[in-house]
């Protein structure tokens, strides 16, 4: 008997016309490792929701077929049973996180679970060591980062010890180190504990050759099902998006296997290129390739000056930060969690003041008072785009921004529904969105106004491979405008691919700046996978780009057009 059986199983949000689901049929196996993928929209988050009983409970709507549970109908179990068995990680921790401090929310579902005291101290002290929470265990909740709140749920989730553990991005605001050890010590829990895992990322290069199974989603039906390296096979032609990047880069090859790993990769690309591990590599591009555009004689957009800030209670987040930014300039900030990178970003937006130093926006110090001149100019977008989002329709939080900036011509508002993809639900309130699609009326909302510098946090959470793809040419075409472009991510894909310059941060402090290629390419962890993959053999490689410029001609039996099989 599996542990899980879905069959036929349809299911309409409240008065949603289409379905979300359609016709899902589905088995789990207990101890599977499941990897779910697709673009947004496609239902990924729905099918989490049903396997842990929420629809249509919780969400209400209309739902066809049946679901069953170790061989019980889901929804005529008893929620408390249910709790103890499946525990689910939301996209957004901030719709998790219940307490007001970080030891209390551990403790809270063991507290509703009716566990003694002993037991509950047992689990949360065992938890916060394997999640290494120790340093924040005492800190107010609403004070963390949103990558401290990611692994705060995912902790409280762990200390229940369910059987089941249903994640829905669970990395999606972690930095590359963190990430990696949080999936290994998913892949712990499956493997020597026997947990059964289903996550949905859209960071594939992170998690797909960790799966044992991989479920490709397309418009609410389940397009592919399979192992990573079958669904690999299947969807290399029409679903290249959702492999990652080592895997795509060696279809455009049309190689006879396909690579999962960075170790795979780079064994397949010796062996194509004929170059022995010992070898000598490819020589790197010069370093003309490798730098930003000529930026001689444009002038400061933003200057930051010896920057100290401290949160109440006494957090030292910013330690004398300094940093020169130029208008036309797209410059990517990345860094472990709490490194300080979003607290610089409020103070650009005179959000918050520093303690020390100043801050310089086109001439005006925004400490005193200069951001009233220049707040029209400026768009800011948090981790949260649910705070963007009060109005009834997705059409009308654009027309609002227009307004409140008494701005009459609504033309731009229609450029950005296009742009974005949000044409087909302008009349759609924004609530009913996925999480993707309201991170993209989010993004459209503080855009529609052309502002001359745009700040973002986190803004490719939860957005699949082509509207990233889109985001980052829109924010290059924003950049050659003159417009300036600073984007907070823990995406090394994404800063790899769009921006000109990386800054790293850790520990308050500005640790690097530079051209990507000389940042990133001298980083261990903070590197894509194909730079990863290149580096020895191909130097100088960090984008999908570069990869099939300089290795493709090489190979033969290439892409004859070179092209990008993800992209069509």
């Amino acid at each position: 008997m599996p542990l899980y059986k879905i069959e036929n199983l349809t299911y309409y949000y409240p008065e949603a016309e289409k379905a979300v689901l359609k016709n899902i049929c589905l088995e789990i196996e207990d101890g599977e490792f499941i990897l779910v993928a697709g673009g947004s929209g496609s239902g990924k988050s729905s099918v989490a929701r049903v396997l842990a009983g929420l629809i249509p409970d919780f969400y209400g709507g209309r739902i066809g077929g049946e679901v069953y549970f170790q061989g019980q109908d889901i929804r005529a179990m008893d929620r408390r049973k249910l709790a103890r068995q499946v525990g689910m990680v939301f996209q957004d921790p901030e719709k998790q996180i219940v307490q007001t401090h970080v030891e209390a929310e551990i403790a809270f579902g063991l507290e509703n679970l009716g566990l003694d005291n002993e037991e509950m101290l047992r689990r949360v002290a065992e938890v916060i060591c394997f999640m290494d929470l120790e340093q924040i265990r005492g800190d107010f909740t609403a004070n963390l980062s949103g990558g401290q709140k990611q692994k705060l749920a995912l902790a409280s989730v762990l200390a229940m010890q369910p059987h089941v553990l249903v994640l829905d991005e669970p990395t999606s605001q972690l930095d590359p180190v963190a990430a990696e050890d949080i999936l290994n010590l998913v892949k712990r829990l499956n493997e020597e504990m026997g947990f059964t895992v289903v996550m949905i990322e859209q960071r594939l290069e992170r998690c797909y050759h960790l799966a044992d199974r991989v479920l490709l989603m397309d418009q609410g039906r389940i397009a592919c099902d399979g192992s990573a390296r079958e669904v690999a096979r299947k969807t290399i032609k029409g679903c290249a998006p959702f492999l990652p990047p080592v895997a795509r880069f060696f279809a455009g090859l049309q190689a006879p296997t396909v690579p999962l790993t960075v170790k795979e990769g780079r064994k397949l690309l010796r062996s194509c290129l004929n170059i022995k591990e010992t070898g000598a590599a490819l020589p790197a591009p010069g370093a003309g390739d490798a730098c930003p555009a000529d930026l001689t004689g444009r002038s400061g957009a933003v200057r930051q000056k010896n920057l100290w800030f401290t949160y109440p209670g006494g957090q030292e987040v910013l330690k004398d930060v300094s940093l020169d930014i130029r208008e036309g300039e797209f410059v990517a900030v990345l860094g472990e969690n709490g490194a300080g990178k979003s607290t610089m970003l409020r103070q650009l937006t005179g959000l918050l003041r520093p303690d020390r130093g100043t801050v310089e926006v086109f001439g005006q110090d925004v400490g005193k008072n200069g951001f009233k001149e220049i707040r029209k100019h400026i768009a800011y977008l948090s981790q949260n785009p649910n705070d963007y989002l009060f109005q009834d329709t997705v059409e009308d939080e654009l027309l609002f921004t227009l307004k409140n900036f008494g701005l009459k011509d609504t033309s731009a508002a229609d450029e950005m529904l296009e742009r974005f993809n949000l044409a087909q639900y302008r009349r759609t309130n924004p609530r009913d969105l996925s999480s993707g699609e309201r991170q993209r009326v989010a993004l459209a909302s503080v855009l529609v106004t052309s502002p001359c510098l745009i700040i973002l946090d986190e803004p490719t959470r939860g957005v699949d491979f082509r509207l990233k793809a889109e985001l980052g040419r829109f924010l290059q075409q924003e950049a050659e405008k003159g417009r300036t472009v600073i984007v907070v991510t823990h995406d090394v894909e994404f800063a790899a691919e769009y921006a000109a310059r990386v800054v790293m941060m850790f520990s308050g402090r500005v640790v690097s700046d530079g051209p990507k290629h000389d940042v990133l390419g001298k980083s261990v962890f903070y590197s894509p996978q194909l730079g990863k993959m290149c580096r020895g053999i191909c130097n100088g490689v960090l984008t999908f780009s570069e990869a099939r410029d300089r290795i493709y001609p090489l190979v033969a039996g290439g892409a004859a057009a070179g092209e990008d099989p993800g992209v069509m």
